[in-house]
């Protein structure tokens, strides 16, 4: 009755759920460096440590659209 595939989950979980968490996270990291009182230097060092996986996949995200639609 309510038959979703796969592929159309497996959509709405790379390109919508996981930037909305990603998202989370970067509240989580500046959260983090207020806490703790990281000051600038520190929470520079928090953002590029922990949010150079998340810059990675959106800079992946971006080169499958770049390579999709105007390489291939």
């Amino acid at each position: 009755m309510f038959a979703i595939a796969a592929s159309t989950i497996t959509d709405w979980g790379l390109y919508i759920l996981l930037p909305i968490f990603i998202t989370f996270l970067f509240f989580i990291m500046w959260d983090i460096s207020k806490q703790s009182e990281a000051g600038r230097a520190g929470t520079f060092w928090i953002f590029l440590a922990l949010g150079a996986g998340s810059v990675g996949f959106l800079l992946k995200l971006l080169l499958e659209v770049v390579f999709e639609h105007w390489v291939l």
